[in-house]
């Protein structure tokens, strides 16, 4: 069985990822959150989906967009 280490399985894209999903994910939602705590709950909505949606736009630009998924020709 081959051996993964921890360097290798973190490289700059798996680690860029997580970044993007965290920020993208509990980031949004804890500003979210923040604002409603603070009394603007319609501004941690718009704040959420702007978070939420910018994290799946980057997803698709840097990951999906450039796969090449056409079938047999």
């Amino acid at each position: 069985m081959a051996e993964v280490n921890l360097r290798e399985f973190l490289s700059s894209d798996m680690l860029l990822l997580a970044l993007v999903l965290l920020a993208g994910i509990a980031g949004s939602g804890v500003a979210r959150w923040a604002f409603g705590q603070a009394g603007f709950p319609t501004v941690g909505d718009i704040v959420y989906v702007m978070g939420y949606g910018g994290m799946v736009v980057v997803l698709w630009y840097g990951w999906i967009r450039p796969l090449d998924i056409r079938g047999p020709g």
